[in-house]
């Protein structure tokens, strides 16, 4: 039988919809993320500017679900670029890969960072995991037993912070709006540090974290955990989670006592915390950092793509790239890809043209910035 699809707006899943896409989730490991359960959809669609989902039917009977934003004619995943994982929400025995769902939506242009399911095409990425099947003690004695230069490290910057700033008090499960305020100021520090795109000054991506820290809903919930030395706040994160995985989601830590790695003994504890309330998965997202290898213990793969079809967006998805190419970061497939992933950040945050526009030529001086010596560099 033919698939067909009808798109609803968020608000629109009603209880059976709901329990159906509950089901699909349940039966299907590779959906075990909190992305993926409907209560995300509901949230955070609330706020998202041009949510819709999606709905896939065969012969009458629904058998999958695709929750996605539009920015123009493109299609993106709801709520990116804070969307880590995404794909078809499908029954068992249905598969909709992703260039069947590009074509059955006829997107101009479908862009994903982190699919999950069946691509033909794009880059395949790993997100790395540290699972704890028997709980924090049993990890953390193996970790230590093969990293144990690193994790002594650890525990000597454990009490160099004490020592500093008074006694560490580690709390989780926060959703005090003005500290998730706090923590958003901090990210938005660092991406002006960094150059890279301020993925919270659109406002609707902020609205999202608060949407979801005031609404939990059954099994599924976002919340903070900090990290105190004395009276000091020296680390924060927000994290989403549901059944028994916590992903990891905005660090942030206080830079003048980063050299006693407030934010991987936030982590630590957030994870020792956490497993005894039940999770056994945590999610540290895209491979990169080198910290993350002391860590981890588990993989996923996932595809980065974006699938066009001919015509005016996809020359003006190429113009954006090609206009930030042209500062030199499009020297490599390392850089090709950097780029692309900017231009999707500012794409799926800003919701009119001319924000887009103006997100990108603000990356494009970023970038000259970075390329450009400073007085004491070119005299030298």
């Amino acid at each position: 039988m033919t698939l067909t699809v009808d798109l609803i707006v968020p608000d629109e899943l009603d209880a059976p919809l709901t329990d159906a896409w509950r089901g699909m989730v349940d039966a299907n490991p590779d959906l075990v993320s909190p992305y993926f359960q409907p209560e995300f959809t509901q949230v955070a669609g609330a706020v998202t500017p041009g949510a819709r989902v999606a709905v896939f039917r065969r012969g009458g009977t629904v058998v999958g679900f695709f929750p996605h934003q539009k920015r123009g004619g493109a299609i993106q995943p709801l709520a990116a670029p804070l969307n880590d994982y995404h794909g078809v929400i499908a029954a068992p025995g249905e598969t909709i890969g992703l260039e069947q769902a590009a074509d059955l939506l006829k997107a101009p242009r479908l862009s994903v960072g982190g699919w999950v399911g069946p691509s033909t095409g794009g880059e395949r990425r790993a997100t790395v995991q540290a699972a704890l099947p028997d709980g924090y003690d049993a990890w953390y004695a193996e970790r230590r037993a093969t990293f144990g230069k690193y994790f002594k490290d650890k525990e000597r910057a454990r009490r160099s912070l004490e020592t500093e700033l008074g006694p560490i008090r580690v709390e989780r499960g926060l959703t005090d709006p003005a500290l998730l305020d706090h923590l958003i100021e901090l990210k938005r520090e660092q991406y002006r540090r960094t150059g890279r795109h301020d993925v919270f000054a659109c406002g609707w991506t902020r609205d999202v974290l608060h949407a979801l820290t005031r609404d939990h809903r059954g099994r599924f919930g976002a919340s903070m955990a900090a990290l105190w030395g004395g009276d000091r706040l020296a680390a924060l994160e927000i994290s989403l989670h549901a059944t028994d995985q916590y992903h990891f989601w905005f660090p942030a830590y206080d830079p003048s006592v980063a050299r006693c790695s407030p934010g991987i003994l936030l982590s630590m504890d957030t994870m020792r915390m956490a497993a005894a309330e039940g999770f056994r998965v945590f999610d540290y997202g895209f491979q990169g950092e080198s910290y993350k290898k002391y860590f981890c213990n588990a993989e996923r793969r996932i595809v980065e793509a974006v699938i066009e079809r001919p015509g005016l967006m996809r020359s003006a998805g190429r113009a954006a790239v090609g206009l930030l190419n042209a500062t030199g970061e499009g020297r490599g497939s390392r850089l090709g890809a950097s780029v692309r992933r900017r231009w999707a950040a500012i794409e799926a945050c800003e919701v009119t043209t001319g924000a887009r526009l103006k997100g990108a030529l603000s990356a494009v001086g970023a970038a000259v910035a970075k390329l450009t010596p400073s007085p004491a560099t070119a005299r030298a």
